[in-house]
């Protein structure tokens, strides 16, 4: 038995939520079945077991994610104790890429062409990676 509060390995949904990339676990494991989700350039599925060293890359609306997996949470963390599971090494311009595109213009749409129907909604899920 080991007396470390540490866990060796983690699921990949599960360390993606415990780490705050995702609100909800069944976001992250949405994510993971869209494609949106790459553990050392490889598309990974939310049943992926994670190992310190691993680098995981999300793609969140318009940002490229890209965070190195220090440890594995017991369960979900504070904001504070992020940076001791995980090492952002996000470059800054994908931030300024995502402020300098607001999600308005994205969703713009024509005059006169009414609600978006279901299938448009979806379209624009998949378009902000949700």
């Amino acid at each position: 038995m080991s007396t470390s509060s540490e866990i060796s390995t983690a699921r990949l949904d599960k360390w993606l939520w415990a780490v705050r990339l995702f609100k909800t676990r069944a976001q992250a494991a949405s994510s993971c079945r869209a494609g949106s989700v790459t553990v050392n350039d490889l598309a990974a599925k939310a049943s992926r077991d994670l190992r310190p060293g691993d680098r995981v890359g999300v793609k969140l609306g318009l940002v490229q994610r890209s965070v190195v997996v220090v440890g594995c949470p017991p369960g979900r963390v504070s904001a504070k104790q992020v940076p001791g599971y995980c090492e952002d090494r996000t470059l800054p311009s994908e931030f300024e890429k995502a402020r300098s595109q607001p999600v308005q213009h994205l969703l713009e749409r024509e005059k006169g062409s009414g609600r978006p129907t279901k299938r448009d909604r979806r379209a624009i899920d998949r378009l902000l990676g949700l």
